[in-house]
C-alpha cells in the first residue's frame, strides 16, 4: 500500500505542475523526416524573440510564454535536414499543437555512405540499439548492458549485475569495443552485488551497434558476441545531471579551439545499499562505485576530404573506476521446499568481506584520410587492474522443519531441527592485470562496390595473482577444511593479431564479406586461424525482404582466468576455444497503421571444440583449464520492433535455444550447459498521453526458463537440477518538462528536466542468484536458493542544460 501511496502523490504532483504550465500559451508538437522518423536536436526558434528550444530523442519540442495576437515566424533548423519557416498567430492562452515535417537536405554525398548504410540493414545478427531508449529503460542502476538483456539469444538473470551471456555462451565470451578500442570487465567480482558500473556510459554513447553471432573478420577474437560502441563527437554545448535513489551521474559535452577539439566527460556513482537491503543476507552494507570517462577529439589542421570528415584527427578515450564493497552480514532466513515439505535456514554471521578493485583504460587514436578511399587508424591502448578481495568470516546454521498444517498452532513455524553446522571463510587473495597494445586498422574504398578492410595487432600482457584462502565447515559431526589455495602466481606474454576482408555490393540487392584472422600467442605457441563469410541478398520477388547467411570459425584465445584451475594451477598449455557458426536469416519489413515495423529472424548452429568447461558461482565462472570439453547450441532468435505507439518505437523478443557439453573426463555424456536458459521472452514496450507525449509509461518484462545447477564438485550430477524460471517486470512512469530559451530564467540554460518514478520488479517476484548447499543429520544435501531483490520504488529526475548563448 505504500508503494501505490508514494506513486499517486508522485503523479499528483506532476498533475501540478502540468496544471501550472498549461495556462500559458504554447505551442509544441514534434519534428519528423518525410520517412514519419523523430528528429531529435532540431532548433526551433521564434525569428525577433528571445525564445528557442531544441526537440528531444522522440522529436518532441515546446515553446511557452510566448506573445499572443502576433504575426510569428517559427524557424526549423536541423543538421542534414532543409529549413523550414512556417507564419502563425495565437490567441491568449491557446495551446497549439502542430507536426512539423522536415526534407533532407540536397548534399552531394559520396556513394561510399550510402553503402555503409545498407552494410548495416544487410550484416547478420546485427541490432542497432538508440542511445535514447537506453536512457528510459527502467531498471536497478540505469546500466548499459540491461538493454542487451531485452534482445533475441542474450540473457541476463540478475539485475545487480551487468553481466550478459549470449546463445549459450559465458560472460567471458563478449567483446565490447568502444570507438574501435577494446575494453576489459574486472576479473574477481563473484556476486552481482560486488560489482561496479559497466564500461559504456550511456550520457556518452552516439551509436551502438550489437551481433550476436557470426561477425565479420574485423573484429576479434571472442566466441560469442560483439558490442561496437561509438562515443559523441559534439558540435555544440550542454550536458544533464541525473540524480536517483539508486545512484547518479553528470555529464557535459561540447567544443573549444574554435571547434577543433569537441569533448564528452561523464561521471557516474552508484548508490546500491537501499536495494541491498531488500535481500535476505541481512546486515550493514557499505558500497561505493565511483566510474569517470571522458572522450576527446582534435581535429588537426584545416584540411578536409571530398566527404566533409577532417584529413587528420586525433581520439583519445581515458577511464578510470574506483570500486569499493564492503558488507558486514549478521543474519539470513530463508525458507524454501515444495507444497508437502517444506524447511527454514538461519543463519548468524560474524565478520566482513572487502571487495576493492580500481581498473584504468585508455587508448589514443591517430585517424588519417589520404583520400576519400583511404582511411588510417593507429592505436595505442593499456589497461591496468588491481583488485583486492578480503573476507573473514564466520557463520553457523540451523536447519528446520516447517509446520505445513493450517489447523495447527504451529502452523508455518519450525517443529523440529534437522540439521546445525558452522563455516569459517577466510581469503587474502590479490590480482594485478596489465594489458598494452598497439594496433593498426585501415579500411580502402576501392570503388562504390568494394571494400577491403586490414588490421594488425600486438598485445603485452601481464598478470600477478596471489590466492591466499581456505574455508572451514563443521556439520553432521565432522569438520573439514575446503577450498584451501596458498599459490603465487605470475604470467607475461606477447600475442599477434590481424585480419583482411573484403566486402562487395551489387545493385544494393547483394551483399557479400568475407575474410579472415590469424592470430599467435607466445605461452602455448599456438597459430590460429579463422575465417568467415557473411552473404546478404534482397530479393525482387519479396517486398522488403533481405535473406541474410553467415558462416565462419571463430577462436578465443585463453587470457588469464581461463589458464586457471580451481586448485590455483596454470595450465600453461591450454589452447584456444574454437566455435563453428552457422546462420541464417531473414528481416522482413512491414506497414502497420502508417509506420514501419521490422521483423528480424534467424536459426543458428554452433559447435564447439576445445571448449574449457567452467562452473558459475553466482557470477564468477570457474575454469576447469583443460580442453577436453565438446558442446554445442541450436537455437532460433525472433524480434519485431516498432512504434506501436506513435512516436514510441517498442519491441517483442523471444529466444529458444539449447546448450550441452560433453566434459570429456568423466562419463555422464552430454549434459546441459550451465547458460541453457530454453527459453526467453523479452519486452520493452513504450506508451504516452494522446497528444502529450511527455507524459510517458515503459515497462521492461523479461521472462527465463530455469538454468540448470547441481551439488558442488559432483559431476555426476552435475546440471541434474534446475532453477525455477526467471520472471521480472520494471515498470516506469516519466514527464518531461521543456523549456525555452528565455533572456532570463531557467530558459536561459535549462533545456528539459524528466523526472521518473520506476518501480522494479513490480511482480514482487523471488528470483534465484545463486544456491548454498548444507547439510543434515542424516548427510542429505539441501540447496538452499539466494534470492535476488525484491520489490523497489525507486525515483530519478534528469535535468539537461544548454549553452545559454545558442
Amino acid at each position: 500500500m505504500r508503494l501505490f501511496f508514494f506513486l499517486i502523490c508522485f503523479l499528483s504532483g506532476l498533475l501540478l505542475v502540468q496544471n501550472a504550465t498549461a495556462q500559458h500559451t504554447q505551442i509544441k508538437g514534434w519534428i519528423k523526416d518525410t520517412l514519419d522518423k523523430p528528429i531529435p536536436g532540431a532548433t526551433i526558434r521564434l525569428e525577433n524573440l528571445h525564445l528557442g528550444s531544441s526537440s528531444d530523442e522522440n522529436g518532441y519540442f515546446q515553446l511557452s510564454d510566448i506573445p499572443a495576437n502576433k504575426d510569428l515566424v517559427l524557424q526549423i533548423r536541423s543538421i542534414n535536414h532543409q529549413e523550414k519557416r512556417l507564419t502563425l498567430q495565437l490567441r491568449s492562452g491557446e495551446i497549439r499543437e502542430i507536426t512539423i515535417v522536415l526534407e533532407a537536405a540536397v548534399q552531394k554525398l559520396n556513394e561510399v555512405k550510402v553503402t555503409t548504410r545498407n552494410d548495416q540493414r544487410m550484416q547478420v545478427s546485427i541490432v542497432q540499439i538508440k542511445p535514447q531508449d537506453v536512457k528510459t529503460l527502467p531498471s536497478t542502476f540505469g546500466d548499459f548492458n540491461k538493454i542487451l538483456a531485452t534482445l533475441p539469444g542474450v540473457v541476463s538473470n540478475n539485475e545487480l549485475s551487468s553481466t550478459y551471456s549470449v546463445r549459450g555462451g559465458n560472460y567471458d565470451e563478449n567483446l565490447i569495443y568502444v570507438n574501435n578500442i577494446e575494453v576489459y570487465r574486472p576479473f574477481l567480482a563473484r556476486s552481482g552485488q560486488q560489482e561496479g558500473l559497466s564500461f559504456v556510459n550511456p550520457d556518452l554513447v552516439k551509436s551502438v551497434e550489437f551481433s550476436s553471432g557470426g561477425w565479420q573478420a574485423k573484429y576479434g577474437d571472442k566466441l560469442s558476441s560483439v558490442m561496437n560502441v561509438a562515443y559523441n563527437e559534439p558540435t555544440q554545448t550542454k550536458g544533464s545531471v541525473t540524480l536517483g535513489l539508486l545512484g547518479g551521474s553528470l555529464h557535459t559535452e561540447g567544443t573549444a579551439l574554435k571547434e577543433k577539439l569537441s569533448y564528452t566527460v561523464g561521471v557516474r556513482r552508484k548508490q546500491s545499499q537501499y536495494l541491498l537491503n531488500t535481500l535476505e543476507v541481512k546486515g550493514e552494507y557499505l558500497p561505493a562505485f565511483t566510474d569517470i570517462q571522458g572522450y576527446f577529439r582534435y581535429v588537426l589542421g584545416n584540411k578536409k576530404t571530398d566527404s566533409l570528415a577532417p584529413k587528420s584527427e586525433i581520439g583519445l578515450l581515458l577511464s578510470y573506476g574506483r570500486n569499493r564493497y564492503l558488507t558486514r552480514p549478521v543474519s539470513q532466513e530463508t525458507t524454501f521446499g515444495t507444497f508437502s515439505q517444506q524447511l527454514r535456514l538461519y543463519v548468524a554471521y560474524a565478520g566482513q568481506e572487502l571487495l576493492n578493485y580500481d581498473l584504468g583504460q585508455g587508448g589514443l587514436k591517430f585517424t588519417h584520410r589520404p583520400s576519400d578511399k583511404l582511411t588510417l587508424n593507429f592505436i595505442g591502448s593499456a589497461m591496468n587492474t588491481s583488485e583486492r578481495e578480503f573476507y573473514d568470516t564466520e557463520s553457523a546454521y540451523r536447519l528446520c522443519e516447517i509446520d505445513l498444517d493450517p489447523s495447527s498452532p504451529t502452523y508455518k513455524q519450525c517443529i523440529g531441527t534437522v540439521g546445525v553446522g558452522s563455516e569459517y571463510k577466510y581469503a587474502r587473495n590479490q590480482l594485478n592485470g596489465r594489458i598494452l597494445s598497439l594496433e593498426h586498422r585501415a579500411t580502402y574504398e576501392m570503388n562504390p562496390r568494394n571494400r577491403i578492410e586490414w588490421g594488425i595487432r600486438y598485445n603485452r600482457e601481464s598478470f600477478t595473482d596471489e590466492l591466499n584462502q581456505y574455508s572451514f565447515a563443521d556439520s553432521a559431526d565432522y569438520a573439514m577444511f575446503r577450498d584451501t589455495l596458498f599459490t603465487h602466481l605470475a604470467l607475461s606474454s606477447n600475442r599477434w593479431n590481424g585480419y583482411l576482408q573484403h566486402s562487395y555490393s551489387k545493385d544494393n540487392q547483394h551483399t557479400l564479406t568475407y575474410g579472415a584472422r590469424i592470430g599467435y600467442w607466445s605461452v602455448n605457441k599456438q597459430w590460429l586461424v579463422s575465417p568467415s563469410i557473411q552473404y546478404a541478398f534482397t530479393p525482387n520477388w519479396v517486398r522488403e525482404t533481405t535473406l541474410r547467411f553467415a558462416a565462419g570459425i571463430y577462436r578465443q584465445p585463453p587470457l588469464y582466468r581461463e589458464l586457471r584451475d580451481q586448485l590455483g594451477h596454470l595450465n600453461l598449455n591450454l589452447k584456444a576455444q574454437s566455435s563453428l557458426h552457422l546462420i541464417a536469416g531473414m528481416r522482413q519489413t512491414v506497414q502497420m497503421w502508417g509506420r514501419e515495423f521490422v521483423f528480424n529472424s534467424e536459426l543458428y548452429y554452433k559447435n564447439l571444440w576445445d571448449a574449457v568447461a567452467y562452473d558459475v558461482d553466482n557470477v564468477r565462472l570457474r575454469y576447469y583449464a583443460n580442453n577436453d570439453t565438446r558442446a554445442y547450441a541450436v537455437g532460433a532468435d525472433f524480434r519485431f520492433s516498432g512504434e506501436f505507439i506513435k512516436g514510441a518505437e517498442s519491441w517483442f523478443s523471444l529466444g529458444i535455444m539449447q546448450t550441452k557439453e560433453d566434459l570429456g573426463f568423466d562419463q555422464t555424456g552430454y549434459v546441459r550447459r550451465p547458460t541453457d536458459q530454453r527459453v526467453t521472452l523479452a519486452v520493452f514496450f513504450q506508451d504516452h498521453l494522446p497528444g502529450n507525449p511527455s507524459w510517458r509509461v515503459y515497462l521492461n518484462t523479461i521472462v527465463g526458463t530455469g538454468l540448470p545447477f547441481g551439488p558442488p564438485k559432483n559431476l555426476n550430477y552435475r546440471s541434474a537440477l534446475h532453477a525455477p524460471p526467471y520472471r521480472r517486470l520494471d515498470i516506469g512512469f516519466s514527464k518531461i518538462i521543456a523549456f525555452g530559451s528565455t533572456s532570463k530564467g531557467i530558459g536561459k540554460f535549462g533545456d528539459s528536466i524528466w523526472i521518473g518514478a520506476e518501480l522494479l520488479n513490480a511482480l514482487g517476484a523471488r528470483n534465484v542468484m545463486s544456491y548454498n548447499w548444507v547439510t543434515d543429520v542424516n548427510e542429505r544435501q539441501y540447496a538452499v536458493p539466494n534470492a535476488l531483490s525484491a520489490r523497489f520504488l525507486n525515483f530519478r529526475v534528469i535535468v539537461r542544460v544548454k549553452d545559454p548563448k545558442k
